[in-house]
């Protein structure tokens, strides 16, 4: 049961990944897009705060079903302040690259979370789902660096420049 779980988890990291920006690219309206200088990659850093989203939302709803397990919120916190420098860069190069618009923040995070509840909902097993998750959370495989390291890359070089 435990592989599949994890099997779960990878096949919706695969599908976010290839997924994620396109769909947020779409909340751009024509004239927002013009105006960017990269819009894509302003999507792409948008899946930054949608990785957040789906960690809060798994492990609170995790923690939920769960009985309260502080241990979900302690994974949460943790994957947090490993993650804040990473967000705030997406930030702080979003802004240089001309801001996403109005509501792309919330599409983002949104998407992220909606995403996560879709492959829990589909779990056969939602307590594997939830331990494999925590295991992912608390192992750093969720971590932005982890799982956007091309697009931390690029966004590290803008920042540097």
């Amino acid at each position: 049961m435990r592989d599949f779980g994890t099997a779960l988890i990878g096949d919706f990291e695969l599908r976010r990944h290839q997924f994620f920006a396109a769909a947020l690219l779409m909340t751009l309206p024509v004239q927002a897009q013009d105006q960017a200088s990269d819009p894509a990659l302003v999507g792409e850093l948008m899946a930054f705060h949608g990785s957040k989203a789906i960690v809060e939302v798994m492990t609170t709803h995790c923690y939920e079903t769960t009985g309260l397990d502080t241990v979900y919120k302690d994974a949460a916190a943790n994957w947090y302040l490993r993650n804040i420098s990473y967000l705030d860069l997406a930030d702080r190069v979003i802004a240089r690259l001309g801001g996403g618009t109005e509501g792309q923040l919330q599409a983002a995070e949104t998407y992220g979370g909606s995403q996560i509840m879709t492959a829990y909902n589909q779990a056969p097993d939602k307590n594997v789902f939830c331990r494999t998750f925590l295991e992912q959370v608390v192992g750093g495989s969720l971590d932005i660096d982890k799982q956007l390291p091309d697009i931390l890359k690029r966004a590290q070089d803008i920042s540097a420049s």
